[in-house]
């Protein structure tokens, strides 16, 4: 009798798997062979057929019968009916945290926003290097925004959606990083909220996730 796999060995495949597809390191439409697999990530069958299972069921992996997994394939479609859907939840996630501020949450918007926008967006000045920090920090000024809605499984909703959404933003970092002002929309978003102007924060924050869409969708291979 197989022993059983220790759900700790799983969840480090998974949450390898996992940043390999939201990354781009594995690439949309790529068949994911069980050989190439176990010999990359150092691991047995049945953990990575786990972890390939609960990618599945997050949308980031297809399961084809009789034909293994394949890397989710991203879409125009898929893109906008993900933003559509993001600027529903999220809009209604942030007027519930405005309608409940307190000066703590504030303050902690107010320096997640300092930290975001000391930090470059890319580590060479002169072409785009992906800077690992400012995508953290960039992941928790989101997640601040909405972090006070009073809804642990609307949040949960919108942390879906930023990993599904987050393969397609890195499509767009590179064409729009010498052109688009990420940092002024952050900052017209944070002001709009110190100001309690609910209409106006929503409209930037929404306006925010269609520019980066938007770009996406101009490129016409996708």
């Amino acid at each position: 009798m197989t022993a059983p796999v220790p759900s700790t060995r799983t969840t480090d495949l998974y949450d390898k798997l996992r940043e390999d597809l939201l990354s781009g390191r594995l690439k949309p439409g790529q068949k994911l062979q069980m050989r190439f697999l176990v010999d990359a990530y150092q691991a047995g069958q049945t953990p990575l057929r786990e972890a390939l299972n609960r990618l599945t069921a997050e949308g980031l992996v297809e399961a084809r019968e009789q034909r293994g997994f394949r890397v989710a394939a991203v879409s125009q479609s898929e893109l906008r009916e993900l933003t559509m859907t993001r600027c529903w939840l999220e809009a209604l996630a942030l007027r519930k945290t405005m309608e409940a501020a307190t000066p703590s949450w504030e303050e902690a918007l107010v320096v997640t926003h300092h930290r975001l926008s000391r930090t470059p967006r890319s580590l060479n000045p002169d072409q785009f290097e992906d800077n690992p920090e400012w995508e953290r920090l960039h992941r928790i000024f989101h997640r601040t925004l909405i972090s006070e809605c009073g809804s642990a499984p609307l949040i949960g909703f919108c942390e879906q959606l930023t990993d599904r959404l987050y393969r397609y933003r890195r499509l767009s970092i590179r064409r729009a990083f010498s052109t688009r002002k990420v940092a002024d929309e952050h900052q017209a978003i944070l002001t709009a909220v110190l100001d309690r102007d609910a209409e106006l924060a929503v409209e930037l924050l929404m306006r925010h996730y269609q520019q980066t869409a938007d770009v996406i969708l101009e490129d016409p291979t996708l």
